[in-house]
Parts: C-alpha cells; structure tokens; sequence
C-alpha cells in the first residue's frame, strides 16, 4: 500500500512520523516538513497502533535533504536497503541538528528534564563527508562466498566491493588481505578490526596490528590489538582483543576520554585519596586515565561482564604499573553489592552501559554508595533519560549534558551527562 504523507518531526531509531487517517506511522529515508509518498510495509492493514514505512518518492524535500552518499544504504525503492546508514539521505548539519533534538526530546520526555543538548563532531568528520569512520566492520558471506549485506526486508545478500563508512586504513587492509575478492564459506561472519595507526609510519607495510576475523576465529593479522590514545597529553597504550567491544569511531576514544577525565578532574580537586568507580569499563578505555589521576592513592575498581575484556584491562593496567585498581569480572549490581569496605564509598563513579542502560537497580546502587558525582556515557538517549529519571529521584541533579557524533550517517549518538548530589 502506498501513500502521500506529511512528515510532522522526528521519532526514534532514525524515523520520522506521519499519520495516515489518524493512524501514526513510523517513516525511514524521510525528514520533517517534506511531503513524501510512502511504501507501507507488510502487513499494512493489521490492528496495530502504528505502522511503518519507508519513502519511495519526494515531493517536497526538506532543506537538509541531500542524495545518499552511500547510495546502497538508501531507500529501497532507490536502489538501497544494506542498512548501515540510515541518516544517508540527511546533510551532515542535518544530522547534528537531528541527534541534539532527539536527546533534547528523550530527556524531556522520560527523564523530565528541559534541556538543549550541544553535539560535538568529530575532527576531520565533515572533511571526509561523514564517511571512513569505522574501525570496525561486519559483514556475511553470500552464497558465492563474498563479503555481502543483508537487504531490509528480505534475506537476500548484496555482495559488497567496498565499506565506505570504514576507515582509509581498514580498506587498505581489506584490499591487501583480498576480503572483497571473496573465497569465504557461504553463511560465514566476516569482520575487521583496524586500529587508527597514531604512530605508525604510512610505509609500514609489515604493521601487522589489525585482524581479520571469520566466524570469530583469525585469518590474517593479529588477535590482540593495540589501540594508543592520548588524553591532555599523556598517551595510553591498550591491548585490545579483536573481537570484542572498542569504541568503533576512529577519533571516539580521544573524543571521550578526555572530556570525561576532564569532568571527573574538575570534581576531584583538593581530594587527597579519592575513591573511583569505573563501571561497565570494558578493555580500561577509561580505567587507565583515571587511575593515574591522583596519583597514588588513589582507590579504583572496574567491573565488566566480558572475562577477555576484564584481562586486557588488567594487563593494560600492569604495563603502566597501576597495579592497585581491583578490576573485578562480573555482574555489575552483583559485584555492587558483595565489596570490601574500602570501596563502598566512591566520590565519583563513571559509567558506561550497554545500550540497554544500567538500569533502575544500578542507578540505586550509585545513589546508596554516597557518590558525590556520577560521569554517565551513554549510546542510547532513551535509557539514559530513563536512568536520569531515576536518579534524579534519588537525589541527583542533572550538571552538563553534551553529545558526541561518533556515528555519523547513523541515528545513534553518544552522550554524556554528569550529575551531582
């Protein structure tokens, strides 16, 4: 069934809404103020509250409304549907504009709190169109055993030559491994992990600080990586596993870390032994830099669910000789709850949940500990502005807000947000 819409604002996971004879409709590929005809998608005449769609035709184009640089991640009905890119069709100042709203909205909307939200891009982001970003990329093996990606709404494979989304180096290690040129077992997950090379050589040719994973075993290059990032000026060096979690976008690291080390800094000042929570750390990203903040004696725990992540964090702490952080595997509110008495009483606690959020019971966690400041980083505005509303109600305020366009072409956007008592 097909339709001609007005798109009235925007909604969540990169859509827009319209309705159709009182009816809401949730609408991909389109921006507020167009009118558009749609493709409603099957099936379309069930009871249900809303209804989705996708563009297939513009009749009136927003301001912001640019042709898809990466046409494959368009609209179907323009040939596109790999998925990957779902702000494609937006300017990248549209897309800022986009993102700042929708958090604005999210926080107002679950976590009663009226603010504007600033969002930072990332640096050389607008130099390069939004795309060679990712550090990071996944893809499947069609039936001809090419690298390929699902089209929406259908299981064929689109057999793909190119990522334009993945960073220069990751396509140069792409190009030499001969992953476009297939050979894989049909059905078999591909990935590829290519650190920002910060201080390598450009003619490093023999660099072998990248993987290529299939089925989650390696193919070429190294298991563990090493990611350098440098925060005010120190550089810290990670060992990170190549198939687990690292922040994808290739200046993210940088971007996030020394804004929260800066936050968490102004709330440390004139605390000779502070206490520090780092919860949710992952492979230290955050760790390191705050354990060597105070110096000393400083009292530091990380918590991370993932066991390989939690020993490459350990391992990054003994190569700096920071060897009083108890970096703990496990649960997050069940290791909050069984804690020697030295840590029970954080003053700052940094958080860094899955998209998912920490949750209502965490947030109460934070709250009992006494924690003076919370540093929250957040991939998803809706769970944070369900947890802000918790802790709000658990005797926080909301200080700053600021968010990060570390996916750009995408609908996500990471925020942080520090609240204090």
């Amino acid at each position: 069934m097909q339709a001609e819409v007005r798109i009235e604002r925007y909604a969540d996971q990169g859509r827009c809404v319209a309705h159709i004879d009182g009816r809401v409709v949730f609408v991909r590929f389109a921006l507020p103020g167009e009118l558009v005809r749609i493709e409603l998608d099957e099936p379309h005449d069930r009871d249900d509250r809303f209804w989705t769609g996708e563009v297939i035709d513009v009749i009136e184009p927003s301001e912001d409304r640019v042709t898809p640089a990466w046409p494959l991640a368009g609209p179907l009905a323009m040939g596109g549907g790999v998925g990957g890119a779902d702000l494609v069709h937006v300017s990248l100042a549209g897309q800022l504009r986009w993102k700042a709203i929708t958090v604005s909205e999210q926080m107002s909307r679950l976590g009663h709190v009226e603010i504007a939200v600033p969002i930072e891009r990332m640096p050389q982001d607008e130099d390069f169109g939004g795309l060679n970003w990712r550090t990071r990329i996944e893809m499947i093996a069609d039936e001809n055993g090419l690298p390929s990606m699902r089209r929406r709404g259908t299981h064929n494979r689109v057999a793909i030559d190119t990522m334009p989304l993945a960073t220069h180096a990751l396509l140069d290690v792409a190009q030499r491994e001969h992953v476009w040129d297939g050979g894989f077992e049909p059905g078999s997950q591909i990935r590829l992990s290519v650190p920002e090379p910060r201080d390598v050589a450009p003619d490093a040719g023999s660099n072998d600080n990248y993987a290529v994973l299939v089925d989650g075993e390696l193919r070429a290059g190294s298991q563990l990586l090493t990611e350098k990032v440098t925060i005010n000026g120190r550089t810290f060096t990670y060992r990170v596993d190549a198939n687990g979690f690292w922040q994808v976008h290739r200046q993210a690291p940088i971007a996030l870390g020394t804004y929260v080390i800066d936050q968490v800094n102004d709330q440390l000042q004139g605390l000779a032994a502070p206490v520090i929570w780092d919860l949710y750390s992952g492979s230290g990203l955050f760790t390191l830099p705050l354990a060597t903040m105070t110096g000393e004696r400083t009292r530091m725990l990380s918590v991370e669910g993932a066991p390989i992540a939690v020993k490459n964090a350990q391992r990054n702490l003994r190569a700096m000789n920071l060897n009083d952080v108890d970096a703990r595997t496990g649960d997050v509110p069940r290791t909050l709850d069984r804690l020697p008495a030295h840590l029970t009483k954080p003053n700052v606690v940094v958080l860094d949940p899955p998209r998912a959020g920490a949750r209502a019971k965490v947030c109460r966690q934070i709250a009992a500990s006494g924690a003076a400041v919370v540093v929250y980083i957040a991939c998803d505005p809706t769970s944070l502005a369900r947890d802000t509303a918790t802790l709000i109600a658990e005797g926080y305020q909301l200080s700053t807000i600021r968010a990060f366009d570390i996916y750009p072409m995408t609908h996500h956007v990471e925020t942080v947000a520090v609240f204090t008592r």
